[in-house]
């Protein structure tokens, strides 16, 4: 019986792969078999492309900007990355951005700027990469959502607008396109050891407060994500259409 969490073969898109929890994701994509194509914006790619490359799969890198993208740009990165691997199994969506600010004075344009990277984006991807699967009758599309995305959080309304829309976008192509054999699911990480959670991790009352709530106690890190990805894009996933993957220590249970 061939092992269902095997990757060997498939070809995966990691957006925001160069660090955090899209660095996790794409090396424990790698580590299952699956050779890698990773977008960045302005972490240099290259040490993640030798992790990558040093578990005996094929890495590639695009620079992209996701703040204002148009359908081209979106078709210019699924392009790459399809002709890069040779094919493309396997969309991580998990480039993102957050801007904390009181929301009385939140501008206009930073909530923009957050929508347009955190939901229009995904969506823009999800579509280019999405005709491709349908097409080929099979096809995983993972976006990556948060705790957020059934909270509110403190600070961050567009963050935790974006993520809830993203769990709804998930479920809507779901019921698209799961007849046509693409599965498209959400996980929704807890606080994680990452760039975005830096001024939180930096501040002791706040960091406090937060590992108090947490029943594991401490923030993940980044590779601690990997493994619900690579469930969601393995054939261990088949029949997960829809679905949220919580990995958050135990906050939301608390």
């Amino acid at each position: 019986m061939r092992n269902p969490f095997d990757l060997t073969g498939r070809k995966a898109l990691v957006t925001g792969g160069a660090t955090g929890i899209g660095e996790g994701i794409a090396l424990g994509l790698a580590a299952a078999g699956a050779d890698v194509a990773l977008t960045y914006r302005s972490h240099a790619p290259e040490e993640t492309l030798e992790k990558i490359e040093a578990l005996g799969v094929k890495g590639a890198a695009v620079k992209a900007d996701f703040n204002g993208m148009d359908r081209d740009a979106a078709e210019e990165v699924v392009r790459f990355a399809t002709d890069a691997l040779g094919g493309l199994d396997i969309l991580v969506n998990n480039a993102g951005i957050i801007h904390r600010e009181e929301s009385t004075e939140m501008p206009l344009e930073d909530w923009r700027r957050v929508l347009s990277v955190n939901l229009d984006s995904v969506w823009l991807l999800s579509q280019a990469a999405g005709k491709r699967m349908v097409a080929q009758g099979a096809g995983k599309i993972v976006i990556v959502s948060s705790v957020l995305g059934t909270q509110g959080g403190l600070r961050v309304p567009a963050y935790a607008s974006s993520k809830h829309a993203v769990i709804g976008l998930t479920r809507a192509l779901c019921n698209e396109w799961a007849g046509h054999g693409v599965n498209v699911n959400s996980i929704a990480p807890g606080y994680t050891a990452t760039d975005n959670t830096q001024a939180l991790r930096d501040d002791p009352e706040r960091s406090k407060a937060l590992l108090d709530r947490i029943p594991a106690g401490r923030f993940a890190d980044p590779s601690e994500i990997a493994g619900a990805a690579v469930f969601l894009a393995s054939d261990a996933a088949n029949y997960c259409h829809g679905s949220v993957i919580t990995v958050d220590g135990g906050w939301l249970a608390r």
